[in-house]
């Protein structure tokens, strides 16, 4: 049976992991670091460790037949990254699109650096649920001491809001799925006026944040995606790969 790459780090991502493990599909999961190795389903073949282009496209020639991108929508390099490395491998490429969350955000910026500037506009306090790598646009004097980065448990993520300047009184380290529930005491118990996230569809959580900033009466800040790009949603991502090995 042919085997096939999958490049994870999304919730789709380790759901079609998964599928492919029960349904016996040969499969090795790239994920860029030994957390997101923690968070894959039992018995998954991984590989771990973040690749350039060549190196993406040498793990390519080691016998497989099809790779599927399901990184996350705001990962612009690494999907351009591994579909040039698919085309110089010469293999298929199918990519793995959650779906947007469509019209739900009370306001919206098109990118960090426009979130941070209406949030200097805007009063009170902020949860932000955008991830680590990006928080440099919000550590800014009268910003960053109003700013709550919610980010995952790992050393470099809280070193990197320490390092920024933002109190270690705000520093929420926490690893998701978040419920509803759980996102509606988070903006009471700090008092948030704006929760900020990225338009992440339904496995990225937004519809959670959507319904708890509304019960909360805070607004809702949504950074839109980069850029517009076609895909397969995880169903029909897993009808091709059942018509490609016959499962």
């Amino acid at each position: 049976m042919d085997k096939i790459l999958l490049f994870g780090g999304t919730g789709e991502g380790r759901a079609l992991a998964e599928w492919m493990l029960s349904e016996r599909i040969p499969c090795t999961v790239c994920v860029a670091t030994e957390y997101g190795e923690t968070l894959l389903p039992d018995g998954a073949e991984a590989h771990v460790g973040r690749m350039d282009r060549a190196e993406m496209a040498a793990l390519m020639a080691q016998g497989y037949a099809l790779v599927v991108d399901a990184t996350h929508p705001y990962a612009v390099e690494v999907t351009e990254n591994i579909r040039a490395a698919a085309e110089a491998a010469g293999l298929p490429r199918l990519r793995l699109l959650r779906q947007s969350g469509g019209g739900d955000g009370t306001l919206r910026a098109p990118d960090m650096a426009g979130a941070a500037a209406l949030l200097r506009e805007l009063p009170g306090n902020v949860l932000l649920t955008t991830g680590s790598k990006e928080l440099h646009h919000f550590a800014v004097p009268g910003l960053a001491e109003r700013c709550y980065p919610r980010v995952l448990p790992m050393l470099d993520s809280l070193e990197r809001c320490l390092t920024l300047g933002f109190p270690p009184k705000n520093i929420i380290c926490m690893q998701g799925p978040f419920s509803r529930e759980l996102n509606v005491a988070l903006l009471r118990q700090y008092r948030i006026k704006t929760l900020v996230t990225k338009d992440t569809g339904g496995y990225g959580g937004f519809r959670e944040k959507v319904e708890a900033a509304r019960e909360a009466g805070c607004a809702l800040l949504v950074v839109e995606r980069p850029s517009a790009e076609d895909g397969l949603t995880l169903e029909q991502i897993q009808a091709e790969i059942a018509r490609r090995t016959g499962v």
